[in-house]
Order: structure tokens, then sequence, then C-alpha cells
């Protein structure tokens, strides 16, 4: 059955507007040390700059996080949190960016672009998806979380980009074909969800604080947490990355497992913040369209990317070429994937069903083998397969998210149910 859009409402109390700025500096003065290290030239050791950097791309992006759910004031719920998951993940298409961008010049860091894109799609799904169900049943005791038939959009761009991620492994390369075809997808999206309805949103911390703002300093304000986290991401992306390889080397540990995941938990930290959040304020249909709204973005726009900073580096359109491990973990992924959109088709996400995702992930992390990742994404596929044929509500719920991205409705029409 499906339930309201944005869950139980409840009174909140009238917050005093000290607390509700007090994150911001919080999170401004943990940036602070790496800038001061890289502004005064000192040298530290791998280990300082991978804290110190990595602190300060997290501080970073919570600031991304606030200034990009303010947009939500102004334009549709749909484009609002696509907007708020793309500005979120920034920090992760830096890292990205930097791999792909080095890899012209030096082909060891193709290996780790690909680890880094992989690693944050997996902890989306694998650990993101079922932290809500828990959360909900803290806050609810509730076993089941539930979302608004309207995510039905986000999932029916996931299942596409899910499709086309396959021949990916085939071809063993990433091209700049892939990239039009998944920023083409990515563009489709942007435009489908900029045609849902107007909500207004319900905001909390700085964003709550700066959304009070009269428009003109609300707008200010949040064009200067965006420069400043900018600035604070460019000076820690290039030796962040280059300090994770370091201790990988000196304490014997693989590197491509520490961009994996490592990299994206500093900058997936805030996305998972902000999605706690809202299911502690009883909208569980916000939490998990925040974190969906993420992996489409990821599973589109960040694939797309690497093949075009990849050619732009080399002054050439050449392809990305993806070795054997690359081929599994981008197979592993969209496997995932595949389950992940068969899971939420019916709308909801059970206790059994985020068990179950948590259960494969964790056991990837656990055995990190060649043949482990194939047994992973096969049974992956198999579940998903076995859970179509045998629940006829989930092959129905994939017809209908397939033909919700045709079917527009009108702007302002709000939602007759889920």
């Amino acid at each position: 059955m499906e339930a309201e859009s944005s869950g139980e409402q409840y009174e909140l109390p009238r917050k005093n507007k000290f607390f509700l700025w007090l994150p911001l500096p919080a999170v401004i003065l943990v940036t602070l040390p790496w800038v001061y290290v890289r502004l005064s030239g000192l040298e530290v050791p791998d280990p300082t700059a991978a804290l110190l950097s990595g602190v300060a791309i997290l501080g970073a992006a919570f600031m991304l996080g606030w200034a990009a759910e303010v947009v939500q004031l102004d334009v549709s719920q749909g484009l609002a949190m696509a907007a708020v998951a793309l500005i979120a993940v920034l920090p992760e298409y830096a890292v990205d960016m930097y791999f792909a961008w080095t890899a012209a010049q030096n082909p060891v860091y193709t290996h780790y672009a690909v680890a880094n894109m992989t690693g944050g799609n997996r902890l989306l799904l694998g650990l993101g998806w079922p932290l809500l169900v828990f959360l909900w049943w803290l806050r609810t005791r509730k076993p089941v979380l539930e979302v608004h038939k309207e995510r039905r959009v986000e999932l029916s761009f996931l299942a596409i980009a899910t499709m086309y991620a396959f021949v990916l492994p085939v071809k063993q390369c990433l091209s700049l074909v892939d990239t039009f075809v998944f920023l083409a997808i990515f563009a489709w999206y942007i435009t489908r969800t900029a045609t849902g309805r107007h909500v207004e949103p319900e905001l909390v911390g700085p964003a709550e604080a700066i959304a009070d703002m009269p428009p003109c300093w609300r707008r200010f304000s949040a064009l200067g947490l965006f420069a400043y986290a900018a600035f604070v991401i460019l000076l820690a992306t290039k030796p962040f990355a280059e300090a994770l390889l370091g201790m990988g080397k000196h304490f014997g540990i693989d590197e491509f497992l520490l961009v994996q995941w490592v990299a994206p938990l500093a900058s997936e930290a805030p996305e998972f913040a902000v999605a706690a959040l809202f299911v502690f304020r009883c909208q569980p249909d916000m939490a998990l369209g925040t974190l969906l709204s993420s992996k489409v973005n990821q599973w589109t726009l960040l694939v797309g990317m690497l093949p075009a900073t990849y050619s732009i580096a080399s002054l050439a359109p050449v392809a990305l070429p993806l070795d054997a491990r690359q081929t599994e973990e981008v197979l592993l992924t969209a496997a995932q994937s595949v389950l992940g959109f068969v899971v939420l088709t019916e709308l909801k996400l059970s206790w059994f069903e985020a068990l179950l995702l948590f259960g494969l992930f964790a056991g990837q992390l656990l055995t990190p083998s060649v043949h482990a990742r194939q047994v992973f994404a096969m049974a992956y596929l198999a579940i998903s397969v076995v859970w179509l044929l045998s629940n006829r509500r989930h092959r129905q719920g994939c017809v209908k998210c397939l033909a919700t991205i045709w079917i527009r409705r009108p702007r302002d029409q709000a939602p007759s149910g889920m």
C-alpha cells in the first residue's frame, strides 16, 4: 500500500536562532587548519595531510549541502533534490576528476578513478539505504520505510543508466561515446525533474537560518558558502588523493581499497547526515529521495565525466581503459544497482530488504578477491531475477517506473497518493 508523501508530520518547538547557526562556524573552523597548511606551504606527513585535507573536504561538503538545500525555496522539489544531491557530491567529483586528469600522464591513476567512482556508488546503496531504514525504525518503530510515487522518476533513470552501464565491462573502456550517453541521460533526468511540483521545503540547521533571511541576503549567503567550499575543495583535493596513496604505500595497504572506500566516505558523509535528519523529522520520502538522486547523479554525470576529463588532459579524444579489476568493479556496481532498483519498485524498503542490501555490501568488503567480486555480481543479478519472477507487485512496479518518465504531471498539480 502506498503511503503519504512526507510521512508523519509533527510540530517542532520554536528554535533558538543561535543554535541554528552554531554548526556553520564549527564547520568553517575544521577547514582552517588545512587552509593554513596549504597557504603557508608547510610540509606535513601523509597521514596528517590525509586527515586534515579529508576533514576540510568533509566540512566543505556540509557547506555545499546547506547552500544547495536553500535552492529548494525557488524551484520544484524534484529539481531541488537533484541539485542538492549534485552539489553535495562535488567533493567526490573533484577527487575523481583529479584521478582521471592525472591518468593522462600516469596510467596508474586510471585504476583509482574507477575505484573512487564504484566505491561511492556502492556506499550509497549498500550502506546509505539500509542506514535510513534502521534510523526510521529507531524513530518510529516501523519496519518499513515508504516513499512517494514521484520517486519513480529517479528509479526509472537509475534503471536506464544501469542498463547502459552493463555495456562498459563488455567494451573494457570508457569512451566519449559513453560520455555522450551518460550526459544525455543526466540532462533528460534534470529536464524531467524540473517539471515536478513545487513544495515548501522543511530545512534544518544553518540552511533553515539562511532561508529565514531576506531573499537578497539569503542568496548572497548561499553563494558565499558555495564559493568558500569550492576554494577549500580546490586546496584539498589533490593533497588528499596523493596522501591516501602515500599512506597505502607506507603502511602496505592496497591503494585501490583506500581510494575506493576512504575517499567516498568523506564526501558521502554530509549526504548521509542530511538524509538522517530528514528521517528524524519524519520525512522518509525526502531522506531516501536525497540518496536516490545522488545515486542517479553519480551513475550518470560522474561516470560520463571520467572519459571527457581524460580526453581533455590527453589533448585527444581517447578512451579511458578498464583493466580486469576495474571491469569487475563496474560489473559489480551495475549488478548492485539492479537489485536496488528492483527492491524499491514497490516504493518501500523493508527491514529484510535493507539487511539483504547491507549483507551483500558487507560481504564484498570482507572478501575483496576476484572470485568474490564475480560471485557477488552474479548473486545480485540472480536475486533480482528471482525477486521479479516471484513477486507480481514488483513486476508491476518496474513497468510503472519505466512508464513514469514519459508521463508529465502538470507543474503545480499535487499528487493524489503514492
